[in-house]
């Protein structure tokens, strides 16, 4: 995802008051690691106001995209709650839970808010993003969970 689509995107979850942190590798490059992504990671506060206000946010801005209808509140509410969406370019929005948070807040791994061209953009810390990247058992998140570390200085506690 371009930078435009994505300011755009945040731009509509900022707008439609969706609470969410951005965490994967477009996080890490807020947070100065730059890497080349396709995806998009949300974590969106799971209750039904703000799961509600996601499709509004995405029709806002994709409105000639019919996919935004598909996205359910089931979906986001449950134990596993998992969205893909692909805005009509192609590209990847995805809500995933994070298996080292469990049922803490999602307040709790919030790190700052940035703005970028106006668009405020929240962030998880960089120990959050490190400990989501640690537990994946995919080699490239090894590689991010060792560059955050590396960084920042990160332990294991």
């Amino acid at each position: 995802m371009n930078r435009d689509e994505l300011l755009r995107a945040l731009r509509a979850l900022e707008v439609q008051g969706v609470e969410y942190a951005l965490i994967g590798a477009t996080a890490m490059g807020f947070h100065g690691l730059i890497r080349a992504t396709e995806a998009v990671d949300l974590v969106i506060r799971a209750t039904p106001d703000n799961v509600a206000r996601l499709p509004r946010a995405l029709q806002a801005a994709y409105p000639d995209d019919p996919n935004v209808e598909d996205i359910r509140a089931e979906d986001l509410l449950g134990d596993h709650p998992a969205v893909r969406y692909y805005p009509l370019n192609g590209e990847i929005f995805f809500r995933h839970p994070d298996p080292t948070r469990r049922r803490r807040k999602l307040r709790d791994d919030r790190g700052p808010n940035l703005r970028a061209e106006g668009v405020r953009v929240r962030l998880i810390t960089p120990r959050a993003l490190y400990h989501i990247k640690k537990a994946s058992v995919r080699p490239l998140d090894q590689r991010d969970a060792a560059a955050l570390r590396e960084r920042f200085q990160l332990g294991d506690d």
